[in-house]
């Protein structure tokens, strides 16, 4: 499948992503059961660009991590691409509201493999820690397929500014460049501080519950511990929301927030 070439500078391709029209609902219903039935290229490359402007938009959300635009990017993509080969249109929801798990999933291991944090089982504790399937998520790709047209050429806010403005420019000035410096420190720490929260029974069950290949069941480690099936899963619960607390102000980029309902 041939994408747009997405280089360091990322203007002309951003110029370019902008040419491939949304699909409509029913547009996409359509080539999607095609595809999901034939499995034709072209069908696949028509799903894939008419989604590659929510790529950049998730990608922008990951800026403050200290990775390049241009990767973040091509990452949201492959997991795009991955979405499209798994989507059963059947199912009854758009394209893109079943996509953004992977397009996350594929930018967050990327994050983890490039800064060398939780090298092990990361997949599995980073779907518990980076990725919440909650009703704004949800709103968030709908009321992006209800657009008709998202231009990156488009003034932000009313004003001068536009998208393109906002993300071609990959090179921060000195006080951008300190505060992603320290943003990438408060990670790294973070995220290989965060099991050391827990106590040695809370610890136990994140790694053979949450960390392992192959994880165990609440009722064989309740029956380890002598513990019931419902008391481990409290606990896990327990030291899966510590872990959240304690990674929060980092994924915020050194800000706290509210966790959203």
């Amino acid at each position: 499948m041939t994408l747009p070439v997405l280089t360091d500078s990322i203007q002309n391709y951003l110029t370019e992503i902008n040419r491939f029209p949304l699909l409509s609902q029913d547009e996409e219903l359509r080539i999607s059961k095609r595809y999901y039935k034939a499995r034709g290229l072209e069908d696949a490359h028509t799903l894939v660009t008419s989604n590659l402007r929510y790529v950049v938009k998730v990608a922008f959300e990951f800026r403050s991590y200290g990775c390049r635009m241009a990767d973040l990017i091509q990452e949201g993509n492959i997991g795009l691409m991955h979405a499209v080969k798994k989507f059963n249109p059947l199912k009854g929801f758009r394209l893109i509201t079943y996509a953004t798990w992977w397009i996350r999933s594929s930018i967050q291991e990327f994050i983890l493999r490039t800064k060398g944090i939780v090298r092990r089982n990361s997949r599995a504790l980073k779907k518990h820690l980076f990725y919440k399937n909650d009703p704004s998520t949800v709103k968030e790709t709908e009321a992006f397929n209800a657009m008709n047209d998202v231009s990156l050429n488009a003034p932000v806010n009313d004003g001068s500014a536009t998208h393109i403005d906002i993300l071609m420019d990959e090179r921060p000035g000195p006080m951008l460049a300190l505060e992603e410096s320290r943003n990438d420190a408060d990670v790294k720490k973070g995220v290989a501080s965060a099991l050391a929260i827990l106590n040695p029974k809370e610890r136990l069950i994140i790694e053979k519950r949450v960390m392992a290949d192959e994880p165990e069941s609440l009722q064989g480690l309740g029956a380890e511990l002598g513990l019931t099936r419902e008391r481990v899963r409290q606990i896990e619960s327990a030291a899966i929301k510590k872990l959240r607390a304690c990674l929060s102000p980092v994924q915020d980029g050194g800000r706290t927030s509210p966790e959203p309902a």
